[in-house]
């Protein structure tokens, strides 16, 4: 099967493992603490208006954003939950966390999904305002509104490039990033037809076009050339423009990145994506062999069951 046959899957990292999505499924593979794998299998979720949103360019950039926050929350919280105990306390802790659960009024009102959705929004936000605020502290320097657009933008690559830097000098999310790695080296072996084998995983490159690291940066990229078209003056109304074209902003860049990814193998226009390589310079780290391990599990495992369920609806039909 050639590349541009192969369908498209998507993935990201989280504590001690990978998830990777399909067409259908989702599926986690972790590491745990008596260095067995483990797994967590979910349905991709939609809905009528978020599946209706996604054929629509520019606005199919925000569907994709919140459905993925959406559904990848589920599998986050399974790797911090499990990945350090003991699957002999499985039972104990998954009665503890069931209490917990009944207990907690805000995963009765909102539920796991929306909260993730909530805590990228807002994350976003403060992302967007931080920069207008400090580039406002300049305007006495850098009056026109151009220089002011120009200098948000530097503080915010600085506050990304920083905010990256700051926290994969922890360990945990240093592994994190070593699992990113391997999710990339994992996607680039299935898209080139290599082997999926430890060693010939890692012999693959730990970027990947379609990252999600990349979209980031073309949101700092793009968001300097829409805010060209809207005043900096007065703050307030900044600050409005800003909030208001964050959907805007979302959209042109997932646009970006898919077209980044679309002309990688022309030689002249494989540049295009070149900063958000760099990017993942920062976000992905080179993973070790037991991480690149529990990578392939974890999408070999995706294959399996999105296999099944194909063949299950096959059989369906006929």
């Amino acid at each position: 099967m050639s590349k541009l046959q192969k369908p498209a899957y998507g993935g990201q990292a989280v504590i001690e493992g990978v998830m990777f999505g399909g067409k259908r499924m989702m599926v986690t593979a972790i590491r745990r603490k008596d260095q067995s794998i483990d797994y967590f299998h979910s349905k991709r979720k939609s809905n009528s208006v978020l599946t209706a949103f996604k054929k629509i360019p520019f606005l199919r950039g925000i569907a994709a954003i919140v459905e993925a926050s959406a559904n990848g929350t589920q599998h986050l919280n399974f790797s911090s939950e499990r990945y350090d105990v003991n699957p002999e306390d499985d039972a104990q802790v998954a009665a503890e966390q069931q209490k917990e659960k009944k207990e907690s009024k805000l995963s009765l009102i909102f539920g796991v999904a929306t909260i993730g959705v909530i805590s990228f929004l807002f994350g976003k936000v403060l992302f967007t305002l931080i920069p207008v605020f400090l580039a406002q502290l300049t305007r006495p320097v850098f009056t026109s509104s151009v220089a002011q657009v120009f200098i948000e933008g530097v503080f915010k690559l600085l506050l990304l490039l920083g905010y990256i830097y700051v926290i994969s000098q922890t360990p945990l999310i240093k592994r994190v990033f070593q699992y990113h790695g391997a999710e990339h080296k994992v996607i680039n072996a299935y898209e080139n037809n290599a082997e999926l084998t430890v060693e010939a995983v890692q012999a693959q490159s730990r970027l990947h076009y379609r990252c999600g690291s990349s979209f980031i940066l073309f949101t700092v990229v793009v968001g300097m050339f829409v805010y060209l078209l809207v005043p900096t003056d007065p703050l307030w109304l900044r600050i409005v423009d800003r909030l208001a074209l964050i959907p805007v902003v979302l959209g042109l860049s997932f646009e970006v990145l898919q077209l980044t990814n679309k002309v990688r193998h022309v030689p002249l226009l494989r540049f295009l994506g070149y900063p958000g390589l760099w990017l993942q310079l920062l976000t992905t780290k080179e993973p070790k062999d037991d991480q690149v391990e529990v990578a392939i599990a974890s999408f070999k495992e995706l294959l399996r069951v999105e296999n099944e369920l194909s063949s299950t609806t096959d059989e369906q039909v006929v």
